[in-house]
This record gives structure tokens, C-alpha cells and sequence, in this order.
């Protein structure tokens, strides 16, 4: 069997269907029941859901041989993994932003909210910043004082206009990546080949 990790949500929900148009199908995934994992027996694929940043250490570790996974979530993670694919959905943007009216001086502490703090302090380096994790409504932070800018996923946009708040700088482009377990993936690395090879 070759055991992949989807993301729970949205993101998984599309993959399996390019799994499921190349004739991968996991009956009882859209069932909608609370099972954790699912097979097709005859093709040999079996497939997990897990939360999305959890998925890179499900690879990493070995205890799957794929998964899929936002290129953000990766690259927070730090995970050590092969990155196999670039599936061309869930497109999106990592940016820095702020307030329409903010303009950041450059010789005093940046205060930084975010859900991706080593992203961030990837991203500004050397630079003294104030890093604020959270975990939602990232974009209420330098509203009300609590930062400077966010570093934060933007896909529409509109959620900034809506409340005021430019992109300052695109610090990444955002897709899913399939990724494999470094061991697993030399161990069964013409069958997950193949695989991807009829996936896209």
C-alpha cells in the first residue's frame, strides 16, 4: 500500500478528486464519517486525514510515504522531505501588510502578528522585530495597536480592503506540494513516481 496524508478541508477535498478522476477511490471518504483513514484495496492507495500543519510531520517521520501539504505550512514546518510536486491549486500569497496609513521607519522594533513565525523572522532577518504568534483573526492585530504589520496568507485580498489594510511586500507564492518521507519515498520511489505521474 502507499500511504498518503490529505489535508483535512477544502485542499483535501480537491486532491482526492484528482485521485479519484484517475481512478483512486476511496468509497467511504465522502461518506463523511468520522474514520481517519481509507482504502482502495485494489489500487493499493491508502489515505489519511490529518490537520494541515500536522501533515509535514506525518511525512517526515515516516509514518506515511506522501502527503500534501500548502507550500506555507512546509515551510514553517522545517520538515526534512523530499518536495515531489507542485499541484498548481490552492494558489495564494504570503505577504507582509498593514494599515493603509502605516509606514514602517525602518530604525525602530517592528512589531510582527502572524501564524508563521519562522516565515517571518526568515523573511526580515537580521532586522529587530517583535514577533506576536496568533492563531486567528491575524488582520484585527494592527488595528487596534497590538502590532505594526501581519505576515499572513492572502489569496482575494478583499479581507484586507474590507478592513483597511494594504500588502506591503509578497514574500512567498503559496500552492499544495506533494512531499514524500525521504526513507519511504527511496523504498517506493517508481510506485509513488508512477502515481504522480498519472496524477497530473
Amino acid at each position: 500500500m502507499i500511504d498518503i496524508a490529505l489535508p483535512k478541508g477544502r485542499l483535501g477535498d480537491d486532491v482526492y478528486r484528482m485521485f479519484k478522476n484517475m481512478g483512486i477511490n476511496a468509497v467511504d471518504i465522502e461518506a463523511k464519517t468520522r474514520k481517519l483513514f481509507f482504502e482502495d484495496k485494489q489500487n493499493g492507495v491508502r489515505f489519511y486525514l490529518i490537520k494541515p500543519s500536522d501533515v509535514a510531520v506525518y511525512v517526515e517521520r515516516g509514518a506515511v510515504d506522501i502527503g500534501v501539504v500548502g507550500k506555507d505550512s512546509l515551510v514553517e514546518s522545517g520538515a526534512d522531505v523530499y518536495e515531489l510536486l507542485d499541484l498548481g491549486i490552492g494558489k495564494c500569497n504570503m505577504c507582509v501588510c498593514s494599515p493603509n496609513a502605516f509606514v514602517d521607519k525602518q530604525n525602530s522594533v517592528l512589531k510582527v502578528a502572524t501564524k508563521y513565525p519562522y516565515i517571518a523572522r526568515e523573511y526580515y532577518g537580521e532586522r529587530e522585530i517583535d514577533i506576536i504568534k496568533l492563531n486567528g483573526s491575524i488582520e484585527l492585530a494592527p488595528l487596534i495597536g497590538l502590532s505594526h504589520v501581519i505576515v499572513d496568507i492572502v489569496e482575494t485580498g478583499s479581507t484586507l480592503r474590507e478592513n483597511n489594510l494594504k500588502v506591503d511586500t509578497i514574500i512567498m507564492e503559496l500552492s499544495a506540494r506533494v512531499i514524500a518521507s525521504k526513507s519511504r519515498y527511496n523504498f517506493n520511489k517508481d510506485r509513488i513516481d508512477q502515481l504522480l505521474r498519472e496524477l497530473i
